[in-house]
This record gives C-alpha cells, structure tokens and sequence, in this order.
C-alpha cells in the first residue's frame, strides 16, 4: 500500500497532479487546500496519499500534512453514503482545524455548504464523527476556533472564521493563506472576535 510519495511535480490542476516518482508519473486526486500549497510545476514535493482499488477504479488521493489525510480517511471510511470525491470536495473547502471545529460544534450549516453536502448528510457526518474522533476534534487550533469544548453558542466561531475567510478570498487571497492568517487572528484577538476585526487582524499579517 502506497503511504506517501516524493516527486516532481509534472503537470498540475487545482484538483490533480501527476507526480513523476523514479521516471515514473502518478496521477494523484488532491483537495484545493494541498493543491495551494504545493509548489510549482518541476519542483520536488511529498504527498501523504490514500490509494483506493475497487472493481470499478484504482485512484491515488494526496495531502499536504498527515492531518489532512488522517480526516480524509474517517470521513470516507466511518461515514455513510460519503465517498473520496465528496470528501474530497469538503476539504476542498476547509482545512482539517476548521472542519473539526465544525463537527465539535455540531455546525450543520458550515458543513452543509460543502460541496454533494446538504443538511441531512451535515447532521450524519457530525453524528457518526463526534463520538469516534472525541477528544481529537480540539486540537489546539481547532479548540481556539470551537471555543472549547462546550461553547455558549455552538457553530458561531467556526461561522466567524468561515465569514472572514470568504472576504480575505473576496480580496484576491488563495483559501489556505485566507484561513492561516484568520487563524492567527483569532488567536491574538480572542475567540469572540467578529468576523470585521478578524479581516482587520488578518490582513495586518
């Protein structure tokens, strides 16, 4: 089973690459998260991969961190009716810290707006996530986003970073660099700070 990969990167997309490892090339799926993070076409990088067979398709999926690739595999493994693409396409929109904040937080309409997502596929990823992951939804990030783990208004910090990511990309930032830096906001300015002093911190980065 492949785990990782270490190449060049010869051809790219925001959701494919082919990595060319030992004159060999990969065709690697990636979120738009990792694929904003790489660097560019004929410069080495390593991928975390996932490589799924099945009758039908043999389909290599890759990540920046091991993170991403940690919740990737939960996702499609202990959700149901949730497979690589769509969870693929979730964290095409937010980084692993953000999702898990979503989940500790039970905020439906976050993850609802994820792509194949609606609001009954929401409450089964948060449902069947919760309890499994436990304590590994707040990690230190993650917790600065949910708030803790009982938060006086479930969903509205993790809302909050989604609201002023959406203006820092708004304003021309990829979505990987508007949530580091919304992040890093959060941090210095608390985590009730709202969404206009959030783009405020962050754009002072």
């Amino acid at each position: 089973m492949i785990a990782s990969l270490e190449g060049i990167i010869a051809e790219a997309s925001p959701t494919n690459i082919v990595l060319e490892v030992g004159g060999v090339g990969y065709e690697v799926h990636v979120p738009v998260t990792t694929a904003e993070r790489l660097p560019g076409l004929n410069q080495k990088t390593k991928l975390h991969i996932r490589a799924i067979y099945r009758e039908d398709t043999q389909a290599l999926y890759g990540f920046a961190t091991r993170e991403d690739k940690d919740l990737f595999n939960v996702i499609i493994d202990k959700v149901s009716g949730v497979g690589p693409k769509i969870a693929l396409g979730i964290l095409s929109q937010h980084n692993a810290d953000t999702l898990k904040a979503a989940i500790a937080t039970e905020d439906v309409k976050l993850l609802s707006k994820c792509p194949g997502i609606g609001k009954k596929s929401a409450e089964r990823i948060i449902v069947e996530l919760k309890d499994f992951m436990g304590a590994s939804l707040l990690t230190p990030s993650a917790a600065k986003i949910a708030g803790g783990t009982a938060p006086a208004n479930p969903g509205t910090k993790a809302q909050s970073l989604q609201d002023a990511v959406a203006a820092l990309t708004a304003l021309g930032y990829k979505s990987a660099e508007a949530e580091k830096a919304v992040l890093k906001a959060m941090q210095m300015l608390g985590e009730d700070a709202d969404v206009e002093a959030l783009v405020r911190g962050a754009l002072q980065k």
